[in-house]
């Protein structure tokens, strides 16, 4: 127990001087970790190999194998990320605000780092390059804690991005890695000292985080995405997209797991549309209406609330774009929903009316995601309308602080009427 808390104490120490960090100082540090990665990168497959080897022994399932595997291609594209947060402008100082209260009397609203910010994310290992990599660019210290299935890999890569970082002279305690489970509810008793948790994981394992910590928490217990197929939709492109929504990462949280028809494009849509994901070895399941249009397997109630991650999705027929909306405000985790539509005016109301962090218009969910967004990575998703919401990148991990710059004033003036504000925007 004293171990977790020292270390965050003594992070919440340090975290004031990443915080001063220079926007050329944190961008060498991820230059350094980028060229690192590269350098070390046989080292860390060996390390993978061995966790790919111990997950197919223990039986884990083909889906979340593929979420441990951290090869070339895995590599080139945290690599690509890094270079894109390079590149991206430094979120840390930005005036947001400049504001005279009174002749020389002046009110700044600014930028700054949330200070300490614990990490516990599932078993993907270029989640901790991307999750590290925002945490330098945005000027916090973290404590991230990877899934046990990854944990050579997770080693291998943080003793390569910590060393970097330390050389690119950040403060020691920049980077912090907890390996072992139990040390989770250590991390969560440590209020006061870490500033923000971001849990990234199964709806019940983000729910225990919730209910057991009194530090802040930041995210989403569940991806229940859906696409609502509109009666104005374009068949072709409606096919293609739900296809990729549901196929090109099955076990991420944007795929698509609900699947809303319009009664009215029904009869033309679903036969192409069971025959596209029939060729993906997809398995639908249907309320009676679509069993009686195409061959699938009988939905039931617990379907509409179920994060399947998995080669199967759930299909409903509706009267009009106010039903799925209704659907999806009930049964959705407010994540990502889509519309299929070539009429714009149905658009626009549809992505006006559902409460979820993205509503998109004829495009995959799977764009939800802040490397996809130009965030250059990101470090969850939030479905809280509190801070951040969506792909969380950089103005997610950054807060605000007031400073006022005065010549002397004292309130006891104002209050007696001698001296009087005058606000005049200077931004």
């Amino acid at each position: 127990m004293t171990q977790i808390r020292d270390v965050a104490a003594r992070m919440k120490l340090e975290s004031p001087a990443m915080a001063a960090s220079s926007a050329e100082q944190r961008n060498d540090a991820l230059a350094r970790i980028k060229a690192a990665l590269v350098a070390n990168s046989e080292k860390i497959f060996s390390a993978n190999a061995e966790d790919l080897a111990a997950a197919e022994k223990n039986g884990i399932a083909p889906a979340i194998v593929k979420r441990l595997r951290f090869d070339d291609h895995k590599l080139a594209d945290v690599c690509a990320g890094i270079d894109g947060l390079i590149d991206l402008p430094d979120p840390v100082g930005r005036v947001l605000l400049r504001r005279e209260l009174d002749e020389g009397l002046t009110l700044v609203r600014q930028s700054c780092p949330i200070g300490v910010i614990g990490v516990i994310f599932e078993a993907r290992p270029d989640a901790l390059v991307q999750i590290s990599s925002l945490c330098i660019k945005s000027g916090n210290c973290a404590i991230l804690k990877g899934g046990s299935e990854t944990l050579h890999t997770n080693k291998a890569l943080f003793q390569v991005i910590h060393a970097a970082a330390v050389d690119a002279g950040l403060p020691e305690g920049c980077l912090y890695q907890v390996e072992a489970r139990e040390d989770i509810a250590l991390l969560l008793d440590c209020f006061g000292l870490v500033d923000l948790l971001i849990p990234r994981g199964s709806n019940s394992f983000v729910r225990y985080i919730m209910d057991n910590t009194k530090i802040p928490v930041m995210g989403h217990a569940d991806g229940i995405c859906h696409i609502y197929v509109d009666e104005d939709a374009d068949v072709e492109k409606s096919v293609g997209v739900v296809v990729d929504a549901k196929v090109q990462y099955t076990a991420a949280c944007n795929a698509v797991e609900t699947l809303l028809v319009h009664r009215g494009i029904a009869p033309t849509f679903l036969p192409a549309l069971a025959r596209a994901l029939g060729a993906e070895g997809v398995t639908i399941r249907g309320t009676e209406e679509v069993q009686a249009i195409v061959p699938c397997d009988p939905a039931t109630e617990s379907d509409w609330s179920t994060e399947y991650l998995a080669l199967t999705i759930s299909v409903k027929l509706v009267d009009s774009v106010d039903e799925a909306i209704s659907h999806i405000n009930r049964y959705g985790s407010h994540h990502t929903d889509a519309i299929m539509t070539e009429n714009d005016a149905t658009a626009d109301h549809f992505m006006q009316l559902v409460d979820s962090a993205g509503v998109y218009q004829n495009c995959s969910t799977r764009f939800a995601d802040g490397f996809r967004y130009g965030f250059g990575a990101e470090v969850g998703i939030s479905t809280s309308k509190l801070h951040a919401r969506g792909p969380v990148g950089l103005d997610g991990l950054v807060t605000y602080k007031y400073k006022l710059y005065g010549h002397g004033q004292i309130v006891g003036d104002y209050a007696s009427g001698r001296s009087q504000f005058h606000f005049r925007d200077l931004s």
